[in-house]
């Protein structure tokens, strides 16, 4: 059975997805305003980078939420003030099954992509499931 918008021959890598989610931060954007990007386009985080583009750091909502309970004025701080500093992401050449697999280890609700050093976009677990039965793999595949 096709799948209208997957290719025949299926998604392979995360490069080949169309992301829900090309939402980016700059590092001295103010934390409220990253917060209401946030709520306003449903997702849970979003990479942080800098003026070249570089993932530096990724935001979500627990950060924010951090922040609040240790009593910052979210007006007063900014994105790279609350965000983690851990690296994690992927190049655009990463298969599906690889990310799906660092994103269940590392317990991620998204993963930015990168491709020749930059952010391009995120992917969500919604984008991997997508692009997962666009490939027509089975769940013994999936298990492996």
């Amino acid at each position: 059975m096709a799948i209208q918008g997957v290719p025949a021959s299926g998604f392979k890598t995360v490069g080949q997805i169309v992301p829900t989610n090309e939402l980016k931060f700059g590092r001295k954007l103010n934390a409220l305003a990253a917060a209401i990007e946030l709520l306003s386009h449903h997702t849970p985080g979003g990479p942080v980078v800098d003026e070249k583009n570089h993932f530096i750091g990724f935001i979500s909502e627990f950060d924010v939420l951090r922040a609040l309970e240790a009593g910052k004025d979210l007006n007063k701080v900014t994105v790279e003030d609350v965000m983690k500093k851990e690296h994690i992401s992927i190049a655009d050449t990463t298969s599906i099954k690889d990310a799906v697999h660092l994103m269940e280890e590392q317990r991620l609700l998204s993963l930015p992509v990168e491709r020749n050093g930059e952010v391009m976009y995120t992917v969500t677990r919604h984008d991997l499931l997508r692009a997962w039965i666009g490939l027509g793999l089975g769940i013994e595949d999936g298990n492996e």
